[in-house]
């Protein structure tokens, strides 16, 4: 249900009324459609109805550009259909007795054909696709003067003679494309007075030889998708075409655009360029294009764009520069573009980013960024994509509610765990204050962790409904750096301590007689170390803005786990050695250890008879188990994350959402359970004070096999408490 309220008190309120009958609405609102109610740019075209009347969700199918010239040309071919019905009965002589006739055309579709089959005259639409024909002869074709439509692609024809199609006067379309065909000889289409369309896409073809297309005056659409043309001519494209109006170029290998390839090309409405090689545009390559409709330039190699290079299109409707390595966008690039209606920049970095580029594209419907935060440059847009990175949304800096909820109730349990732990290791006394100190260190550093889960729930409650007006100033924050960092102190901290940890009881357990035992002092110096190296590296990246950027700004939660290719190589390098390095050595030696030390425990229990050796054998072995699940499962998601951003495979940022409030806290919240609330010792030291000073005299009566596994067993309990 929609809640309507005055817009002059509340101008940037979720809904509001127009303050005359009209339909105007503030800045970054739209109507309703017809109703004088206004919903914000972030409730249109997001695949929810939030009017009464669902005007919010139409409309916003991008059909600007060659789509709408489609949908013209398709309804007047219509009109022209229903006029002129074409006869369903063969009224040809000769047909061959594999294909199939109705009317004046021939279908000879998947035959196997080997060669042009011989049929009457008076053939108006002649097919011949997907069969097997190699080559085309001189003059195969001059005896069809009635012929219109010519269908030749998904054949294996490698070369066409000069005067292959001679004498074909009223032909108006010729499809050659999924051929091996890798030159076209001047003046082949000399005699194509009236074609419309030549199709010419994935074929080998790696250059247009001059006099290429004479005798094209009519030609309309020229598609060469997916060849390997390297250059385009140094005269103008059109000379020999002067209709062309609709030229694909998409899938080549072209690296640069002069200024004289589309001097004469006045007639054109549909200009695409998509995924060749150009490095460079000449300035006023398409001051000629008067009438262009759509232009895309994306997937090229274009780092600069010349600052008057559109300034003559005024009738362009859609523009697509998208996933170019453009170092920048000139604040008035766009200026000239009044007409323009959708406009496409994804992928694209754009740190000079203003709400002037856009200001006067007032036509402008439909926009594109590669990151939802430009959004709010372009309020005046009533369809602005994308709506969220995955991580945040343009309402809120935790896009997914589930996520919002449980931001604080994962806090909670870690703040809460870790805080409860340190109090009873405060009260409760053990004869291994070493460990105890261990402890209480693992709980200060895993607390950070539910410290930072309250702080990105506190900016998300802070941020509701309008995060994306703050996102970019959020990111670039000094709160945000200091949240970031807060994670991962706490992170690489916990991990180095649980390696210590594992460590020291690696060698009481494995080498039980060795009388290792750290004391208290070489316990704090190496609890002082392990903080201090923590701290380190959690300020490295401050030290050099230009080595590593925003390394803690790269997302809503001001975590630095994705990379991608605007990551500074210092940035990408440093958190590589963290996650791939540092952290996955440690968990590789706390598998191997906790390994080692079940194994050692499990050899020595079998050469004694005693149950209760057994079970309380099986008692560490699933402690073992769960602290290394636990480990692996908080860990191995991030490893691999990383890695796939290493290898540039688009991770959702969904995933990373999820990762970083869900996973990485999981060893903040289990270890004070694992390591504590768990253990027998502690249990038994809670409720009863245990005297064990007592069981030391009991040991020695032993015999040395049950004596060795019961001093075993009884270290691992004191290192555990």
């Amino acid at each position: 249900m929609l809640l309507t309220v005055s817009c002059f008190p509340l101008a940037e309120s979720l809904l509001v009324h127009s303050r005359r009958g009209s339909y105007a609405c503030p800045l970054g609102q739209f109507p309703c459609g017809n109703l004088s109610i206004c919903l914000p740019q972030l409730l249109h075209c997001n695949g929810e109805k939030d009017c009464d009347n669902g005007a919010d969700e139409e409309n916003c199918v991008d059909n600007s550009g060659w789509l709408q010239i489609w949908d013209d040309m398709q309804q007047t071919k219509l009109s022209r259909a229903t006029k002129t019905e074409e006869n369903p009965d063969c009224v040809l002589d000769q047909v061959p007795e594999q294909c199939r006739c109705q009317g004046m055309m021939i279908d000879c579709t998947g035959q196997n054909l080997s060669t042009i089959p011989w049929v009457s005259s008076n053939v108006t639409k002649l097919d011949l696709k997907m069969n097997q024909i190699h080559s085309l002869l001189d003059n195969q074709f001059i005896r069809y003067k009635h012929l219109e439509k010519l269908l030749l692609q998904h054949n294996k024809i490698q070369s066409i003679p000069p005067y292959a199609f001679a004498g074909l006067s009223k032909l108006k379309m010729l499809f050659l494309s999924h051929n091996e065909i890798t030159e076209l000889k001047p003046r082949v289409f000399q005699d194509l007075y009236q074609l419309e369309w030549l199709i010419l896409d994935n074929n080998k073809i790696n250059k247009i030889l001059p006099a290429t297309f004479v005798g094209l005056k009519s030609l309309y659409f020229l598609y060469m998708l997916n060849n390997s043309l390297s250059t385009l001519p140094n005269t103008s494209m059109c000379a020999e075409m002067p209709n062309l109006s609709w030229l694909e170029l998409e899938g080549n290998q072209i690296c640069a655009l002069n200024s004289s390839v589309f001097q004469e090309c006045s007639t054109f409405t549909v200009l695409v360029l998509r995924r060749n090689k150009i490095e460079w545009i000449e300035e006023g390559a398409f001051s000629k294009l008067n009438n262009l409709v759509e232009l895309d330039l994306s997937c090229n190699r274009l780092e600069e764009l010349p600052p008057s290079l559109f300034s003559n299109l005024h009738h362009l409707q859609q523009l697509n520069i998208s996933y170019n390595p453009l170092k920048q966008i000139f604040a008035n690039q766009f200026d000239s573009l009044t007409h323009l209606r959708s406009l496409s920049i994804e992928g694209l970095e754009i740190p000079n980013i203003q709400t002037h580029m856009f200001q006067k594209l007032t036509n402008l419907s439909h926009i594109y960024f590669k990151k939802f935060q430009y959004c709010s440059y372009s309020p005046h847009v009533r369809s602005c994509k994308p709506n969220t990175d995955g991580i945040s949304s343009l309402e809120n800096l935790l896009a997914n509610i589930i996520l919002r909820v449980f931001v604080w109730v994962i806090a909670c349990l870690t703040c809460f765990g870790n805080l409860f732990v340190i109090c009873m290791r405060s009260f409760v006394v053990t004869e291994n204050s070493q460990h105890t100190m261990a402890i209480k260190s693992l709980c200060c550093a895993d607390c950070l962790m539910g410290i930072y889960l309250f702080f990105i729930g506190a900016f998300d409650l802070k941020f509701s409904g309008e995060y994306n007006k703050h996102a970019q100033v959020w990111m670039a924050s000094i709160q945000c750096q200091l949240v970031g960092s807060l994670a991962m102190l706490s992170s690489e901290v916990s991990v180095l301590l649980l390696t210590y940890m594992t460590l020291e009881k690696f060698l009481c357990i494995v080498f039980p007689f060795s009388h290792y035992a750290a004391g208290k002092k070489q316990t704090l110096s190496m609890l002082v170390i392990i903080w201090l190296l923590g701290f380190s590296l959690t300020l490295i990246p401050f030290w050099s803005k230009e080595t590593f950027g925003d390394y803690y700004g790269r997302n809503g939660v001001c975590f630095p786990l994705q990379s991608d290719e605007t990551e500074r190589p210092g940035a990408r390098g440093y958190s590589t050695a963290i996650f791939l390095g540092l952290n996955l050595i440690a968990f590789i030696t706390i598998v191997f250890a906790y390994t080692s030390m079940f194994c050692s425990i499990h050899n020595t229990a079998t050469k004694t008879a005693e149950r209760s050796v057994f079970s309380r054998e099986v008692a560490i072995a699933k402690r073992f188990f769960f602290i290394v699940f636990t480990d692996a499962l908080c860990w191995t998601p991030i490893f691999l994350l990383k890695l796939l951003s290493l290898l540039q495979v688009e991770v959702p940022g969904t995933v990373t959402s999820w990762v970083v409030i869900f996973i990485l806290p999981i060893n903040s919240a289990l270890n004070p359970i694992l390591y504590t609330i768990t253990t027998t010792t502690f249990q038994e030291k809670l409720k009863l004070c245990l005297q064990k000073k007592q069981q030391q005299p009991q040991l020695s009566l032993q015999d040395p096999e049950t004596s060795k596994t019961r001093f075993t067993l009884v270290s691992l309990q004191i290192s555990s408490t």
